[in-house]
């Protein structure tokens, strides 16, 4: 395809976000202030740090996910991804501001990690892993988190949209290097920060695949968001001539491959605790299967992977853009439920224990973060213009 043929910039046009602006901007101000009020409310207190965490989570992997898909893009030099690609980026820029939303869950910490306050000789087990769980070095990591994903993040969509501006193919070449070591450090990144804010819940607990666990969640559910947002772009009219059948094609098989890697990390992680019987690694699962937990572990099991697999497993539904984005929705649902999961157990121990306060936090985070990327979307083309891969991109065949 020649560049005379090439579609023309799209810049995405604020009003066309209806009465979503406002919207988010009120949602977003109502769950913080009230989740704030209930943060000073004795008897709300621990609730709203439980809370929190879940939301915080449930966000931060969403962009760290969308993250991930740009390094792969990069890494392997892909094609078909370059005209969704400005969307990752920013969904992947919200980062530095989801990261921020993790301070309060980092205020309640006594409450959260109840390792935090129990004094050396108090515990043998927790003695043994002072050198990694202290308080000093705990709060260092989540710095060193926030700035190593923020810095590739922002990095990546700089070069991206300064290309937009003066073509220079320097810059896809930076943005490769940038993939190529930025898989690593996402990795490690993403694994400890699992580690420290969800294993880091129960510290006498451990399992060495958490982190790929966290990792399918993420990686699945941000590239379902990315079809939703698609969608939503073509409704408004933009991409129509740009984002093609292909294109969801092979969003909706890299959809199907983590669903069956999630269920493949879970089944592994849950089959090997299981067979070796240690008390000290069986309890995350005793705890989430035992009264009304147990409904919710099962609704978690069919709806991340026994709904989607066979849908996604057709050729028809990851070509029907309808049918594609309820599969999409269900499994960014999903996501919300596996954390929902891993969390608040935590808490309610004795079972499900819905609090009007997990709806605040997640309207605080949410609506925040779905306002600033409305707002991010209309300051850059909503795809690539002068990517060297663009033209393979528009002509994508499966």
């Amino acid at each position: 395809m020649t560049e005379h043929s090439q579609p023309k910039a799209e810049v995405f046009n604020q009003n066309d976000a209806g009465n979503w602006l406002p919207l988010l901007l009120g949602a977003g101000a109502i769950g913080i202030v009230g989740s704030a009020i209930c943060a000073f409310i004795p008897n709300l207190h621990e609730q709203f740090a439980y809370s929190w965490l879940f939301a915080f989570m449930y966000f931060f992997t969403l962009c760290a996910g969308s993250l991930f898909w740009i390094l792969v893009h990069h890494a392997t030099d892909a094609e078909w991804s370059v005209v969704v690609r400005r969307i990752l980026e920013t969904v992947a820029g919200l980062l530095p501001i989801a990261l921020l939303f993790f301070i309060p869950a980092l205020l309640c910490a006594p409450t959260l990690w109840k390792w935090w306050n129990i004094p050396h000789g108090a515990d043998e087990v927790l003695d043994k892993k002072r050198w990694y769980l202290s308080h000093g070095f705990f709060v260092l990591r989540y710095v060193i988190y926030f700035a190593l994903l923020s810095f590739v993040a922002l990095s990546l969509k700089r070069h991206s949209t300064q290309q937009d501006a003066d073509g220079k193919a320097s810059h896809t070449i930076s943005m490769r290097k940038f993939g190529v070591a930025g898989i690593p450090v996402f990795a490690l990144s993403l694994t400890f920060g699992a580690v420290d804010w969800l294993m880091g819940l129960d510290y006498k607990w451990g399992s060495t695949m958490w982190g790929v666990y966290i990792f399918a969640g993420a990686a699945g559910s941000s590239m379902s968001l990315l079809v939703l947002i698609v969608t939503a772009l073509k409704n408004k009219g933009y991409l129509n001539n740009v984002v093609t059948l292909e294109h969801y094609h092979i969003m909706g098989k890299l959809m199907f491959a983590f669903s069956v890697f999630w269920a493949y990390i879970g089944f592994s992680q849950y089959m090997l605790i299981w067979y070796a019987n240690i008390p000290e690694e069986t309890s995350y699962f005793i705890r989430r299967n035992v009264e009304s937990w147990w409904y919710l572990s099962l609704l978690l099991v069919i709806g991340r992977f026994f709904i989607p697999f066979p849908l996604l497993l057709l050729q028809w539904t990851k070509k029907v853009p309808k049918v594609l984005c309820c599969v999409a929705g269900w499994i960014v649902l999903m996501q919300m439920l596996d954390l929902y999961v891993v969390i608040m157990p935590m808490l309610h121990k004795t079972g499900f224990s819905p609090s009007f306060i997990d709806l605040l936090a997640l309207l605080g985070i949410g609506g925040t973060l779905g306002f600033l990327f409305l707002k991010a979307l209309g300051k850059h083309n909503l795809f690539p213009t002068r990517d060297p891969r663009l033209p393979q991109s528009l002509q994508l065949t499966n």
